[in-house]
């Protein structure tokens, strides 16, 4: 009787560990950090945007909140896509798991980028 209940209390701890390492609570994993890069375009500073996934996980479709961004530099649309309100990171493809993505634009102050979606993808 004690074989068994210690093979099963064995498989739950192992069920909780592995579901902990597999599971990413989404956006609150993923952080911005942004700095001014030293260069001016068209007269403002050109600003770096650093997305980092915290998780293990890959997360896809990640989407910032963006409603008035404006850049005087080009951000190439595979980079950061406006769609109404919302802007999508690297066309929708993977922020891999403790990676990160950066992209720069120009503007006279750090816009107030905040991710608000996005699809974990762990396997």
């Amino acid at each position: 009787m004690a074989t068994i209940f210690n093979i099963l209390l064995v498989i739950f701890f192992l069920g909780f560990i592995t579901q902990g390492n597999c599971q990413c609570p989404g956006v609150s994993s993923l952080t911005i950090v942004q700095t001014k890069t030293g260069k001016l375009v068209a007269n403002k500073p050109e600003w770096k945007l650093t997305i980092s996934n915290t998780c293990i996980c890959s997360q896809l479709n990640v989407n910032l909140a963006c409603n008035g961004f404006q850049s005087v530099e080009t951000v190439d649309p595979s980079v950061l896509s406006k769609q109404g309100d919302l802007c999508l990171v690297n066309n929708g493809n993977p922020i891999a798991g403790k990676q990160q993505f950066s992209f720069t634009y120009a503007s006279d102050q750090e816009f107030p980028f905040k991710a608000v979606q996005s699809q974990v993808g762990c396997s």
